[in-house]
């Protein structure tokens, strides 16, 4: 599976206009440590994700549930979160 843009993109792209969602294996997120250390005995090409790599921020809606809980753990954010946020301060800054 090669990374692609999420089918979700027109809605994403409203919700973080800053954001580009791709969906990704494991192997190909290239994740950090701190989130797979969560995740034993998970298959790094069966696992996908939705994600914009750039800015550490998951689509919770197309990523695997047991994965989106260790992102969350992380550094990274949660769609949700990140226009809570970082979206918001992005915009405004």
């Amino acid at each position: 599976m090669s990374s692609r843009a999420c089918p979700d993109w027109p809605a994403l792209l409203e919700r973080a206009p800053d954001l580009v969602f791709k969906h990704y294996t494991l192997a190909e997120a290239r994740l950090p440590a701190d989130a797979l250390v969560n995740l034993p005995d998970v298959s790094l090409v069966d696992v996908t994700i939705c994600c914009d790599r750039e800015h550490n921020v998951f689509n919770p809606e197309h990523t695997d549930a047991g994965l989106a809980r260790a992102l969350a753990a992380s550094h990274w954010f949660e769609l949700a979160e990140w226009t809570r946020t970082v979206g918001r301060n992005a915009a405004t800054g």
